[in-house]
């Protein structure tokens, strides 16, 4: 029987647990910058990371930040979300996004917003039509 929770990553060790499976969307990163930025990310924009579990081990992670912008309002920003690939098509990512939607509801935000590349047009498809999300703009950036 397996069992599943969602827990806060609030410890080194619980970030460095996450790692392999933040590593399948971060592919840039090593667990140093990973672990920097992460510590940075929660110092200056309140960022978090919650992990989803099935027999303790990790299968999907979601890490967003509370945001407002005189656009949007008041938000939540998922900034990663990624189920491991030996586990994806199993619901773990509408699970987080709806563990996401339930945080941010009872914390006040009055919506949800993420970024997704070009490519990942699985993605697409399941923010759109399993998860209702708008597609409302592009986003750009540059290089500095």
């Amino acid at each position: 029987m397996k069992t599943e929770n969602i827990k806060e990553c609030t410890s080194k060790e619980e970030c460095l647990a996450a790692f392999p499976v933040m590593r399948q969307l971060r592919t840039h990163l090593d667990e140093t910058a990973y672990l920097a930025l992460i510590e940075e990310a929660r110092q200056k924009d309140s960022y978090r990371l919650f992990a989803l579990y099935e027999n303790d081990e990790i299968v999907a992670l979601a890490g967003f930040k509370p945001m407002i912008t005189l656009y949007y309002g008041r938000f939540v920003w998922i900034c990663d979300l990624v189920t491991d690939q030996a586990k994806r098509s199993n619901g773990y990512g509408e699970k987080l996004l709806e563990f996401v939607h339930d945080w941010a509801s009872k914390e006040g935000y009055e919506r949800i917003a993420l970024s997704s590349g070009l490519q990942r047009t699985d993605a697409h498809r399941f923010y759109e039509e399993k998860m209702e999300y708008d597609k409302v703009s592009y986003v750009f950036k540059k290089e500095l």
